[in-house]
Protein backbone atom coordinates (compact mmCIF):
# COMPACT_ATOMS: atom_id res chain seq x y z
CA UNK A 1 0.00 0.00 0.00
CA UNK A 2 0.77 3.76 -0.30
CA UNK A 3 2.60 4.99 2.99
CA UNK A 4 0.20 7.70 5.13
CA UNK A 5 0.20 11.23 4.93
CA UNK A 6 3.42 12.41 6.69
CA UNK A 7 5.38 9.61 6.47
CA UNK A 8 8.55 9.13 4.61
CA UNK A 9 7.37 6.59 2.05
CA UNK A 10 10.64 4.57 2.54
CA UNK A 11 10.37 4.64 6.16
CA UNK A 12 6.62 3.45 5.12
CA UNK A 13 8.73 0.29 3.48
CA UNK A 14 10.89 -0.53 6.17
CA UNK A 15 7.98 -0.29 8.96
CA UNK A 16 6.39 -3.23 7.28
CA UNK A 17 9.18 -4.76 6.88
CA UNK A 18 10.07 -4.34 10.54
CA UNK A 19 6.42 -4.97 11.98
CA UNK A 20 7.14 -8.86 11.46
CA UNK A 21 4.22 -9.52 13.69
CA UNK A 22 1.94 -7.09 11.42
CA UNK A 23 0.34 -5.89 13.58
CA UNK A 24 0.53 -1.97 12.52
CA UNK A 25 3.40 -1.43 15.49
CA UNK A 26 6.74 -2.05 16.17
CA UNK A 27 7.39 -3.59 19.41
CA UNK A 28 11.22 -3.04 21.51
CA UNK A 29 11.87 -6.87 19.99
CA UNK A 30 11.20 -5.89 16.47
CA UNK A 31 13.24 -2.24 16.55
CA UNK A 32 16.13 -4.65 18.21
CA UNK A 33 16.19 -6.86 15.46
CA UNK A 34 16.07 -3.97 12.67
CA UNK A 35 18.86 -1.70 13.82
CA UNK A 36 22.40 -2.09 13.91
CA UNK A 37 26.16 -0.86 14.36
CA UNK A 38 28.62 -0.06 12.88
CA UNK A 39 30.24 -3.27 13.83
CA UNK A 40 26.88 -4.96 12.85
CA UNK A 41 25.96 -5.70 16.70
CA UNK A 42 22.18 -5.55 17.45
CA UNK A 43 21.27 -2.03 19.00
CA UNK A 44 20.82 -2.46 23.00
CA UNK A 45 17.88 -3.43 24.71
CA UNK A 46 17.76 -0.63 27.00
CA UNK A 47 18.50 2.29 24.19
CA UNK A 48 15.55 0.67 22.02
CA UNK A 49 13.50 0.68 25.16
CA UNK A 50 14.23 4.67 25.42
CA UNK A 51 13.89 5.11 22.05
CA UNK A 52 10.00 3.14 21.93
CA UNK A 53 9.02 5.51 24.53
CA UNK A 54 10.10 8.59 23.33
CA UNK A 55 8.40 8.27 20.28
CA UNK A 56 4.88 5.91 22.28
CA UNK A 57 2.55 8.64 22.22
CA UNK A 58 0.11 6.12 23.77
CA UNK A 59 2.32 4.73 26.60
CA UNK A 60 1.50 1.28 25.05
CA UNK A 61 4.76 0.04 25.07
CA UNK A 62 5.18 0.30 20.80
CA UNK A 63 5.20 2.42 18.28
CA UNK A 64 2.82 3.24 14.70
CA UNK A 65 4.19 4.10 11.78
CA UNK A 66 4.23 7.95 12.43
CA UNK A 67 6.40 6.98 15.92
CA UNK A 68 8.80 4.42 13.59
CA UNK A 69 9.03 7.73 11.07
CA UNK A 70 10.41 10.07 13.53
CA UNK A 71 12.67 7.35 15.32
CA UNK A 72 14.38 6.89 12.22
CA UNK A 73 14.39 11.12 12.04
CA UNK A 74 16.23 11.08 15.22
CA UNK A 75 18.04 7.77 14.40
CA UNK A 76 19.55 9.27 11.26
CA UNK A 77 20.48 12.86 13.15
CA UNK A 78 22.66 10.78 15.80
CA UNK A 79 24.03 8.93 13.40
CA UNK A 80 25.43 11.87 11.54
CA UNK A 81 26.31 13.62 15.05
CA UNK A 82 28.13 9.94 15.81
CA UNK A 83 30.04 9.84 12.36
CA UNK A 84 30.97 13.56 12.88
CA UNK A 85 32.53 12.62 16.16
CA UNK A 86 34.35 9.45 15.37
CA UNK A 87 37.18 11.43 13.84
CA UNK A 88 39.07 8.00 12.96
CA UNK A 89 36.48 6.46 10.99
CA UNK A 90 36.94 3.39 13.29
CA UNK A 91 32.94 2.85 13.89
CA UNK A 92 32.70 3.41 17.48
CA UNK A 93 34.06 6.85 19.41
CA UNK A 94 36.67 6.15 21.86
CA UNK A 95 37.40 7.92 25.00
CA UNK A 96 39.31 11.27 23.66
CA UNK A 97 36.75 11.69 20.59
CA UNK A 98 33.91 10.90 23.75
CA UNK A 99 35.56 13.67 25.56
CA UNK A 100 35.88 16.02 21.95
CA UNK A 101 31.84 15.39 21.36
CA UNK A 102 30.54 16.40 25.12
CA UNK A 103 32.42 19.77 25.32
CA UNK A 104 31.55 20.47 21.43
CA UNK A 105 27.97 19.61 22.78
CA UNK A 106 27.90 22.34 25.41
CA UNK A 107 29.02 19.38 28.53
CA UNK A 108 31.36 20.68 31.24
CA UNK A 109 32.20 17.01 31.78
CA UNK A 110 35.92 15.91 33.79
CA UNK A 111 37.84 13.10 32.19
CA UNK A 112 37.01 11.20 34.76
CA UNK A 113 33.21 11.12 34.49
CA UNK A 114 33.88 10.06 30.66
CA UNK A 115 35.93 7.74 31.56
CA UNK A 116 33.31 6.02 33.99
CA UNK A 117 30.64 6.77 31.18
CA UNK A 118 32.69 4.82 28.69
CA UNK A 119 33.52 1.77 30.99
CA UNK A 120 30.04 1.79 32.34
CA UNK A 121 28.53 1.71 28.19
CA UNK A 122 31.02 0.07 26.09
CA UNK A 123 30.89 -3.76 24.99
CA UNK A 124 32.99 -5.73 27.26
CA UNK A 125 35.95 -7.03 25.78
CA UNK A 126 39.64 -7.13 26.95
CA UNK A 127 40.43 -4.39 24.20
CA UNK A 128 42.31 -1.83 26.77
CA UNK A 129 41.11 0.96 24.74
CA UNK A 130 37.22 0.84 24.98
CA UNK A 131 34.80 2.50 23.00
CA UNK A 132 31.24 2.62 22.13
CA UNK A 133 28.61 1.82 19.69
CA UNK A 134 26.18 4.22 17.70
CA UNK A 135 23.44 3.00 20.36
CA UNK A 136 25.47 3.74 23.48
CA UNK A 137 26.29 6.82 22.49
CA UNK A 138 22.89 7.26 21.39
CA UNK A 139 21.88 6.18 24.83
CA UNK A 140 24.16 8.33 26.79
CA UNK A 141 23.58 11.38 24.77
CA UNK A 142 19.51 11.07 25.81
CA UNK A 143 20.51 10.39 29.31
CA UNK A 144 22.59 13.18 29.71
CA UNK A 145 20.49 15.89 27.72
CA UNK A 146 17.37 14.75 29.98
CA UNK A 147 19.02 14.24 33.40
CA UNK A 148 20.56 18.34 32.39
CA UNK A 149 17.34 19.58 31.46
CA UNK A 150 15.73 18.00 35.28
CA UNK A 151 19.45 19.92 36.78
CA UNK A 152 18.73 23.13 35.12
CA UNK A 153 15.03 23.29 36.33
CA UNK A 154 16.93 23.06 39.76
CA UNK A 155 19.27 25.38 38.70
CA UNK A 156 17.66 28.48 38.13
CA UNK A 157 20.43 30.48 38.66
CA UNK A 158 22.57 28.84 36.54
CA UNK A 159 26.22 28.50 39.26
CA UNK A 160 26.29 24.53 38.64
CA UNK A 161 25.36 24.05 41.96
CA UNK A 162 21.95 22.63 43.50
CA UNK A 163 21.24 21.60 46.83
CA UNK A 164 18.69 18.67 47.11
CA UNK A 165 17.10 16.15 49.18
CA UNK A 166 17.48 12.89 48.72
CA UNK A 167 14.14 12.05 47.92
CA UNK A 168 14.12 15.06 45.61
CA UNK A 169 17.29 13.68 43.53
CA UNK A 170 15.57 10.00 43.40
CA UNK A 171 12.49 11.99 41.92
CA UNK A 172 14.78 14.15 39.39
CA UNK A 173 16.39 11.03 38.22
CA UNK A 174 12.98 8.30 38.63
CA UNK A 175 11.08 11.11 36.34
CA UNK A 176 13.77 11.55 33.97
CA UNK A 177 14.31 8.12 33.01
CA UNK A 178 12.23 8.01 29.73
Amino acid sequence: GNAPPGVDPEAFSWFQTVDADHSGFISVKELKQALVNNNWSSFNDETCLLMINMFDKTRSGRIDVYGFSALLRFIQQWRSLFQQYDRDHSGSISFSELQQAFSQMGYNLSPQFSQLLLARYSQRSPNPNPSIQLDRFIHICMQLQSLTDSFREKDTALVGNVRLSYEDFLTMVVTRML
